[in-house]
């Protein structure tokens, strides 16, 4: 990592501009949010043309990587909640119905993940969905990278943030690998996209596509509604410039018309205090790590191992916002404030608390401390980049800087692979097995059709041709 300019506390990185009408105040802060990164220089010649072959290369490294994560049975062998239940069987009796509602919402991704495995010979089918699955996490993961350049100016500290989305302890126990819970992955990358300033049309449009795809799959995405008015206000009205917002709100526009039409309703209200206990036992604790967490509830309990997790989390943010500079500081602020609200909004419709039992292979409702935790990750990282830049390489930054990446490894390796219930017992299937059952009830179906219903809180049932399944 080269020297940085030394700056003030708050003033704009060498080659970092903020947008041109920052000033002092509430709307100065909100500019902090949004700097425009370095600008790109030229490739030549050969660089130019690999770039897009080394994106494609790292995209499927990463998908290799979360699909050896699970261990057991090959991944792309089993099949997960809705995936081999309603996004399969609706594909196939409706193809290229993409616009469908299940639970009152779009899930556009999920879907289009689950007309690819329609497409394939039936007894493969469930590649598509962990293949998929895995595609989806590690594009996010690669996005964040270069979305964040705005925010972090080291490449290496850059590829952290990457890596903390394909490497997150708790996503084996039930995003990883799986089209349904791909949503999981977009929400992350869409804050992302929120906040980057790309420098070409190409990276405009990738930021547009995130942006459409994650906002058309999950409503979940209109909580981002501030950084988007935030970003409109502060940022020039140039097309390039507003890429991102524009796909937003047109994946935002959709899933709003199908929650209009569908008339289901998801919202079943929980007791609030849901959200507290969530945010400290789901989000803080296993924040570092999944099974360093169950080794700090063994030697502290439960409370005592909450509070020593996030006690260290919190004095940690608490002395970076008290000590760097203005961009650094904001965008802590915003990653937390953004985490607590996913947290709040999906703990009190969605969460049932303490009902289930949370055991070192299964956690119910993991997924949504997704966002929560790589928000997390993410201001760390942020923080660690703030003194790099200030300080490097005087002792406290490269303090700063060993002492994260020695943090977020402790949770990349032990919980790089691990059992987890859902893949041994659980809700997902072995996807032979289902699919010799469906063909034998077609050997017995005088219509030539079978019934598949998927045993949810809504009951989706489907009614799928004999001959889809022959192929």
């Amino acid at each position: 990592m080269s020297a940085p300019e030394l700056r003030t506390p708050g003033q704009a990185g060498s080659g970092e501009r903020l947008p041109p009408d920052a000033g002092h105040g509430f709307r100065g802060a909100l500019a902090e949010l949004f700097p425009e990164p370095a600008e790109i220089a030229p490739r030549a010649g050969l660089a130019r043309w690999a770039f897009v072959p080394v994106q494609v290369a790292l995209v499927a490294l990463g998908a290799v990587v979360m699909l050896a994560r699970i261990p057991g049975r090959p991944v792309w062998k089993s099949a997960y909640g809705e995936d081999p239940r309603m996004y399969l069987p609706q594909a196939l009796a409706h193809p290229w119905n993409l616009l469908q509602s299940y639970a009152g919402y779009l899930q556009l991704v999920p879907r289009v993940i689950g007309q690819a495995a329609a497409l394939l010979p039936f007894r493969h089918a469930s590649v598509a969905f962990a293949v998929g699955g895995a595609l989806v996490a590690s594009a996010c993961g690669l996005f964040a990278y270069h979305a964040s350049a705005g925010q972090v100016s080291s490449r290496w500290l850059r590829a952290l943030v990457g890596l903390s989305v394909v490497l997150l302890p708790v996503a084996l126990l039930e995003i990883a690998d799986d089209g349904v819970n791909s949503i999981w992955y977009l929400l992350a990358a869409l804050f992302w996209a929120a906040l980057w300033r790309p420098c070409t049309k190409a990276g405009a449009a990738v930021a547009a596509v995130v942006a459409f795809a994650g906002a058309a799959s999950t409503p979940l995405a209109l909580l981002y509604a501030p950084m988007f008015a935030a970003r409109a206000m502060v940022v020039p009205r140039r097309l390039r410039e507003h890429a991102a917002t524009a796909g937003w709100a047109a994946g935002c526009l959709l899933q709003v018309g199908v929650i209009v039409t569908s008339h289901q309703s998801r919202l079943r209200p929980r007791n609030p205090v849901n959200a507290v206990l969530f945010y400290l036992h789901e989000v803080l604790l296993p924040a570092l790590g999944w099974h360093l967490s169950w080794h700090l509830r063994d030697a502290l309990g439960l409370t005592g191992a909450t509070a020593l997790a996030g006690g260290f989390i919190a004095v940690v943010l608490a002395a970076v916002i008290a000590t760097q500079p203005g961009r650094c500081r904001v965008f802590v602020v915003t990653a937390v404030v953004t985490g607590i609200l996913f947290m709040t909004v999906t703990s009190a419709i969605a969460w049932n608390g303490p009902v289930f039992q949370t055991t070192v292979r299964v956690e119910h409702g993991a997924r949504y401390a997704t966002v929560p935790i790589l928000l997390l990750d993410a201001a760390l990282i942020v923080a660690a980049d703030a003194y790099a830049r200030r300080w490097w390489p005087r002792p406290r930054a490269v303090a700063a800087v060993v002492a994260l990446v020695a943090i977020l490894a402790v949770g990349w390796t032990t919980d790089f692979r691990y059992p987890v219930r859902r893949f041994s017992g659980g809700p997902a299937t072995a996807w032979a097995h289902l699919a010799d059952a469906w063909l034998r009830q077609c050997q017995h179906s005088p219509t030539g059709t079978i019934t598949i219903t998927f045993h949810s809180t809504y009951g989706v049932t489907t009614t799928v041709s004999c001959a889809s399944l022959r192929r």
